[in-house]
């Protein structure tokens, strides 16, 4: 009875966040077309038109607002207590409004990588400091639980790649909120299975505005006013939610099922944001292989290479998204058939790898064919 009861407040959460997204979204847009908060075209950005790039600066607040929303409800009509805040919660929310401001302030006024790469550290730095690390690696390369000294600094380190890997695969229409969508869906099922259905709230009310905004990143027309992209309040504050939604997760498995640890507790975190950390990390590789800072931007991610390959860009949309749901399905079957967890990622290593190489075939076929001409 009482999961049917938060089912109900879950789906409420969801529609609250979602519907206020799409009414307060065209007020939004207004807005970035009055004060000229537009995300000019050059020669790195795959768009021609002057978008609003504000779409993100709804995503933390609706998503409280949606959650608060079904709390009150909740606790007005079946005299439930006030949830406790717990110090997780807290050092979370106060490290989610910190990277979300620097996100605003970047989309509005323009900041130094380094200045958001020393914010994105230090809001890192809360998550271990509140008791959310990386504590155990399940037999990864033969390792198990992690001393401190080892797992604190990781923690970082992982929320480094993850806050990052979502902003800058936030290249093309539908790309970051599709890719963060599939994950915040399979982490809302997974923490109601888990009982923690707070944590489901957070994830239906994230979905909902994410969900609301990608209708108009993917629908809304350029010409009329409604398009919009997320910018990097959008894609920074969506990243630190899914290192929050990953750690979190991997607490939980090893709370719930301490004599049962299996290492589903760090491949379902993994697997649900392969595509976009893998390609971070062979981006900023091949950076390094050339002696060019890791924060040059260029023209390198998996989406620029799908187009430079001859696909369009809704068509490199559906291959990249079809990629990460292919890895999820060849996990689990690796699962089921107890490979082990180093197998499993060698494997996702050699796939990512191989599909690369086809890629730059691709596009060293096409530009010869360019060229001959």
């Amino acid at each position: 009875m009482e999961q049917l009861s938060w089912i109900s407040y879950t789906c409420l959460t969801l529609a609250v966040s979602f519907l206020l997204t799409v009414v307060m979204m065209p007020q939004l847009l207004k807005l970035c077309r009055r004060k000229g908060y537009y995300d000019l075209p050059n020669e790195r950005k795959v768009h021609q038109n002057n978008i609003p790039r504000l779409g993100g600066v709804l995503f933390a607040p609706l998503m409280m607002v949606a959650v608060a929303a079904s709390l009150v409800v909740k606790i007005s009509l079946q005299s439930m207590s006030v949830p406790f805040v717990s110090l997780s919660v807290g050092f979370v929310l106060t490290g989610t409004f910190l990277i979300y401001l620097i996100g605003l302030l970047d989309d509005l006024y323009g900041l130094k990588a380094s200045l958001k790469f020393g914010i994105q550290l230090f809001v890192s730095l809360f998550l271990p400091f509140c008791g959310l690390y990386v504590h155990n690696l399940y037999g990864l390369f033969g390792l198990y639980e992690l001393p401190y000294w080892f797992a604190y600094p990781l923690t970082v380190f992982v929320s480094l790649l993850i806050v990052n890997a979502i902003n800058l695969i936030d290249g093309i229409d539908g790309l970051s909120s599709g890719l963060s969508l599939m994950a915040i869906f399979v982490f809302g099922t997974l923490f109601f299975r888990h009982e923690m259905y707070f944590y489901t709230l957070y994830c239906a009310g994230l979905f909902g505005t994410v969900a609301g905004f990608f209708l108009y990143n993917m629908f809304g027309n350029a010409e009329k006013g409604t398009k919009t992209f997320m910018g990097d309040t959008g894609s920074l504050t969506l990243g630190y939610a899914l290192t929050f939604m990953s750690i979190r997760y991997m607490m939980t498995c090893t709370a719930t099922r301490p004599n049962d640890m299996h290492n589903t507790a760090l491949l379902v975190p993994y697997t649900l944001l392969l595509v976009p950390c893998f390609d971070l990390v062979r981006v900023s590789l091949m950076r390094l292989w050339h002696r060019v800072s890791i924060f040059h931007p260029d023209k390198t991610h998996i989406h620029h290479k799908c187009m430079q390959a001859g696909f369009s860009m809704r068509c490199t949309l559906c291959i990249i998204l079809f990629l990460q749901a292919a890895f999820g399905g060849l996990n689990w079957l690796l699962v089921l058939a107890d490979a082990s967890i180093s197998v499993i990622v060698l494997t996702d290593i050699a796939l990512f790898v191989l599909f690369n190489v086809y890629l730059n075939m691709q596009i060293r076929r096409r530009t010869h064919t360019h060229n001959s001409l």
